[in-house]
């Protein structure tokens, strides 16, 4: 059953259309309605034996176009009959209207099904017995009625004060009752009554708005909203009802006579309601109910029903997706155009002049047009040199409908010859050096196609999605905001968000490379291999062709193929050791590169999905930059060293603990049982903030000691200090105790003592990603923290959090990769598993049991997926050999495996 929005279909959009030939069903339904004997299980036998039928049929692939009305039909011959059974009398004096999307004829297999009792003036306790009757039926039928009661005042007052209401009217459908009072009522609710076209356009346009604002203003969310999302049903509803206001239009075939709409355009629209149609009625099968989400779960089991196979580089998931995405895209470019053409229409000034503003556009009542029908055909160029004039014309409010539709019917002349026209270079690199607008017009250059065929790699990714939970837009829309959160760095009014780096984007020589950067670093995924190496190739290829120096453009590639390197680095390395900043200032080579990655990645992440930056992750970041810009500024012939910065790293925590009245005597006690390797790992003023605690400590408390603060020296994160004298199980209890307290790990720093205790440092946040500002919060942490590492006997308590619905969805298989860290005399070991409540408590457990001391790790959550670090030694504190190293292997994968099953 492979279904898409290329496929020709038949049927309008979102307004009332004629009612379509019987299905022969209802017919024979109707009249075994009308000698029902056992009224409630005949009537609830023929709904479900509907129900079945259109099912069956939706599955042989029938057109669903008549599924849709003749799901309607079947609800009109069930409720027209329990009309007649239960109304009495007073079904000739009240008339039973169906609204909303019931009024128009369609309907999904569990879609609202809304009518209205349309009443006289006055009310008389019989209808109240009689209406009673029949809802108490249809309810004990199994129909789910929306309903309500009103007279032709009561429509009128209601739809003037809510447009939504007035738009559930004006959709209305005598079913049966007085042909008079309905038509009374339609009088009633005209534009000359209410809602004049002019206003009911503003109403609509300022609904939809903020609709989209609730879906973040795109149609590509990881679950969109088939009704509800920009791009879906509901756009398309727009359309009509603008439509039908104004023109009394009951199709919108009517809008083509109108010279709205051409007739590719109307099979185009059809096309994609189909599609959108079809998604939405295999959603309320495969759920049993009405649901307008494309949820993960639904994803994988549409897929499949429409026929989609994972094909080498694409699963079948992420097919379908991308053709719902094209689509929305699609029904969001033909919503922009008939909205633009009924504001025009009903709210423009047609006798506005034109004033020209270049050769090929002018402007009219402040919108942007062409100065003739034929500019693209002789001047090419005109197609990107009209978002340039956008730019340079803030006062504009956008493109004029007749211009929009030209741009559409020209993209044809967007070949390799205009590709490698030098004019067009120009105008391109124009459009990213504008002072304003380049997001914007990148996005509408995306809309309105110009810019996957500017850009072929760019096209390609268009609607291109990744079935995890890490990305959460389609590749095209990730890489606009990427641009965006680049933008807002080069504009003052944003520089509340980030100060510093801020200053660091508008030093950079040339600001429009980071935005080259932007667009390739990620245009390569889905075609196999490396996409950032491949991207790297296309971007420089591009920007040679473009007219960039070759210093230039080697800059653009170096940035797509590294655009990974600082976070990952940053995330999974120890960036306190002096051989990883050695090794990645050498990588970087000087200031310039490393400024220019620093702003690219912050604009990556930032952009790849809204609850993946957080406060310590921005800390993380800046914190490693400055100590790799320190590295650049002593030169690579001179790299840091271990016995200075040890040295360094010392005096200065001294000079803050005397500052703080701790003397040195109380010092040394403090630090005689700590090594080197803790003096490497913390700033002076975690080592501070330890050693005041440590100082202060009664000398006789054998417990553990635990404390909980803003991090010291680094804002960001919330910091848990925890020293325990008996090891046993420490870091798995106090994982456990933390992750069931609903705290994000986001980084563990463990220091076994020369004693034969533990000094632990364990970085938190909150699940909203911000630090802990409530002290009674972190008094509540100390105390839970005390109890769980006191009880050194009892077994480790589970965590019993619950799993998140998304990320039960995925199944990831664990993965175990060990190295050698040779300066530091340890084994570095990576674990790529499921994220799940409990997971760190469970590695913390296998490693004591298998006798490895643990040194660090480094936590990273990617999407549904973990992929943490751990730094590891013998009890000698030797590296694992081959042996204990397949022992762990083998220990961890069957407590993962447990874990898994359990999960």
């Amino acid at each position: 059953m492979r279904a898409g929005p290329g496929d020709a279909s038949e049927g309008p959009a979102a307004v009332v259309t004629p009612a379509p030939a019987p299905w022969e069903y209802i017919a024979a339904l109707r009249a075994r309605l009308a000698t029902a004997t056992e009224p409630v299980r005949d009537y609830r036998a023929a709904l479900e034996e509907g129900n079945r039928e259109l099912a069956r049929r939706f599955r042989a692939d029938e057109p669903i176009e008549a599924l849709v009305h003749e799901r309607a039909l079947l609800a009109d011959a069930l409720l027209v009959q329990a009309w007649s059974l239960h109304a009495g009398p007073a079904g000739d004096e009240l008339a039973l209207v169906a609204v909303g999307g019931y009024g128009r004829g369609e309907l999904l297999p569990c879609s609202d099904i809304d009518v209205m009792v349309l009443l006289p003036q006055g009310e008389r306790p019989e209808w109240t017995v009689a209406l009673e009757g029949f809802l108490s039926f249809l309810w004990d039928i199994g129909l789910e009625i929306g309903h309500s009661a009103r007279t032709i005042d009561d429509c009128q007052r209601e739809a003037l004060s809510d447009v939504s209401v007035a738009t559930t009217l004006i959709e209305a459908r005598l079913l049966a009752g007085p042909e008079a009072l309905f038509t009374a009522m339609r009088h009633a609710l005209a534009p000359d009554h209410l809602w004049s076209s002019r206003d009911f356009f503003d109403a609509k346009v300022r609904e939809q708005a903020e609709r989209h604002h609730r879906y973040h203003d795109t149609a590509y969310n990881l679950e969109p909203n088939v009704k509800q999302s920009p791009g879906g049903l509901r756009d398309l509803q727009t359309i009509g009802w603008v439509a039908k206001r104004h023109f009394g239009a009951d199709t919108l075939q009517e809008l083509t006579g109108h010279g709205f709409l051409m007739p590719r355009e109307l099979a185009q629209l059809q096309a994609a309601q189909s599609w959108l149609w079809r998604i939405r009625f295999a959603l309320h099968l495969v759920t049993g109910r009405r649901e307008d989400r494309l949820l993960f779960d639904h994803q994988i089991r549409l897929a499949r029903l429409f026929g989609y196979e994972d094909s080498n580089y694409t699963l079948a998931v992420e097919q379908f997706m991308q053709r719902y995405y094209r689509t929305a895209m699609f029904v969001s470019w033909l919503n922009e155009l008939l909205l633009q053409h009924f504001r025009e229409e009903i709210l423009a000034d047609r006798d506005a002049p034109a004033v020209l503003l270049s050769r090929q556009f002018q402007e009219r009542d402040e919108y942007l047009e062409v100065a003739g029908d034929d500019a693209f055909v002789r001047y090419p160029s005109a197609l990107l040199e009209l978002f340039l004039v956008l730019q340079q014309n803030p006062r504009l409010r956008g493109v004029r409908a007749n211009t929009i539709r030209l741009i559409t019917q020209n993209l044809w002349l967007i070949d390799e010859e205009f590709r490698q026209n030098p004019r067009n270079h120009r105008l391109f690199l124009d459009i990213l050096k504008a002072p304003a607008g380049v997001t914007h017009e990148l996005r509408r250059m995306n809309l309105y196609g110009v810019l996957g065929r500017y850009i072929p790699a760019f096209g390609r990714i268009v609607g291109r999605m990744q079935y995890d939970l890490f990305h959460a837009y389609t590749v095209d829309a990730h890489t606009l905001f990427v641009v965006s959160n680049l933008r807002r760095l080069a504009l003052e009014r944003y520089d509340h968000e980030f100060p510093t780096l801020a200053q660091i984007f508008r030093a950079l020589p040339k600001p429009e490379l980071a935005y080259l950067a932007a667009i390739f670093h990620d245009l390569a995924k889905g075609r196999g291999g490396d996409h950032s190496e491949l991207g790297a190739v296309d971007a420089e290829a591009f920007c040679l062709e473009q007219g960039l120096s070759r210093y230039d453009a080697r800059l653009v590639a170096w940035l797509v193929r590294h655009h990974l390197m600082l976070s990952v680095t940053s995330q999974k390395q120890d960036i306190a050791d002096p051989q990883v900043i050695n090794a990645f200032a050498r990588e970087v080579g000087d200031q310039i590169r490393l400024d220019y990655l620093y702003v690219l990645t912050v604009a990556d992440v930032r952009g790849t999905n809204p609850k993946l930056w957080n406060s310590w992750k921005a800390s993380l970041f800046d914190e490693f930059y400055e100590r790799v810009k320190q590295a650049l500024r002593r030169g690579l012939e001179s790299p840091i060293d271990r016995e200075q910065l040890l040295a360094e790293t010392r005096a200065e925590a001294r000079g803050l603990l005397e500052a703080n009245g701790i003397g040195a005597s109380a010092v040394d006690r403090a630090w005689s049982a700590l090594t080197d390797t803790y003096f490497l790992r913390h700033s002076a003023a975690e080592i501070a903030w330890h050693t005041g605690r440590l100082a202060t400590r009664d000398p006789a408390d054998t417990g553990p000691l635990v404390a909980v603060a803003a991090h010291p020296g680094r804002g960001g994160a919330t910091v848990v200090l925890v020293h325990t004298r008996g090891r046993r199980h420490s870091f798995a209890r106090a994982t456990a105790a933390l992750d069931q307290m609903g705290l994000s790990i986001q980084d563990a720093r463990i220091t076994p003592t020369t004693d034969g205790a533990s000094l632990d440092s364990y970085l938190v946040l909150e699940d909203t990603g911000l630090p802990i500002s409530d002290p009674q919060r972190m008094t509540g942490i100390e105390q839970v923290l005390t109890r769980a590492l006191t009880e050194q006997n009892a077994a480790t308590p589970p965590v019993t959090r619950r799993m998140p619905r998304q990320v039960r969805m995925f199944s990831t298989s664990t993965q175990l990769t060990f190295s050698d860290d040779a300066e530091n005399a340890r084994t570095i070991l990576e674990v790529i598993a499921g994220d799940r409540p409990g997971l760190l408590s469970e590695i913390g457990k296998v490693l004591w049991d298998q006798k490895v001391e643990l040194h660090g790790a480094k936590i990273m959550t990617v999407g549904e997926r973990a992929e943490d670090v751990f730094y590891v030694t013998d009890e000698s504190t030797l590296p694992l050999g081959e042996a204990r190293r397949a022992a762990l292997s083998g220990a961890l994968l069957r407590a993962l495996a447990t874990r898994d099953v359990a999960a």
